[in-house]
């Protein structure tokens, strides 16, 4: 089976820690920073999306949990917990993403600051410096989106792991009948938050959009 370029790029990446090897290294498969920063843009927003499902389904799991009625209320709990830890975890996914847009995204921009001087005509020179402005209009818009997505999953996380540790020190129906009246607020919070992913979401495929069509301006 043939290699995957970018499976090479990030083998390359991690065994000499250097990102300016990194990029070499894409742009010898024909991929420039523009083209990685659609690419994990896009990671970015599939994540999110990803991170939106995981919570509904830690929702469900937990509107199951308060209407408890009998049973194995450690298997319950077991669920519950898997659901939570799954939800940390798409939500890790979450913020790793975002830094690494941010990480290729300032580098581009530096580097395209910097070729403006190479320039030796003024009007293209204004022209790529005004395309300049807009690209990173429109990325920190997109920047200021998934950040307050991100920052939108913490109230649901600390609320969830809440109502796990107390299930977990008291299995029995009292426990059931609090994590019944935390109910209304996590479902609120958790509504937020997919609102908010699905901004951001919608941040993402607009800048993917723009970015694309001006590669093929």
């Amino acid at each position: 089976m043939q290699a995957n370029p970018i499976s090479i790029a990030l083998v390359t990446i991690v065994l000499t820690g250097c990102s300016g090897t990194y990029y070499k290294t894409m742009e010898g498969f024909g991929l420039e920073k523009r083209d990685i920063l659609v690419d994990r843009v896009e990671d970015a927003r599939d994540a999110q999306d990803s991170a939106a499902e995981q919570f509904a389904s830690a929702l469900e799991q937990f509107r199951a949990t308060v209407q408890f009625d009998g049973g194995d209320l450690e298997k319950t709990y077991d669920r519950l917990n898997d659901e939570y830890e799954d939800s940390v975890d798409k939500a890790d996914a979450v913020s790793s993403r975002i830094d690494s847009v941010e990480n290729v995204a300032e580098d581009l921009f530096d580097e395209w600051e910097d070729e403006l001087e190479q320039y030796s005509r003024d009007d293209l020179r204004r022209d790529s410096a005004a395309l300049l402005r807009d690209t990173r209009n429109r990325y920190s818009q997109l920047m200021k989106s998934m950040r307050r997505a991100e920052r939108s999953m913490d109230p649901v996380l600390t609320a969830f792991k809440d109502q796990v540790l107390v299930l977990k020190h008291n299995l029995n129906a009292r426990a059931i009948g609090s994590l019944r009246n935390e109910l209304s607020s996590i479902e609120r919070d958790t509504a937020a938050l997919i609102t908010q992913m699905q901004k951001a979401i919608a941040e993402a495929n607009e800048f993917i959009a723009s970015m694309e069509a001006g590669s093929d301006a």
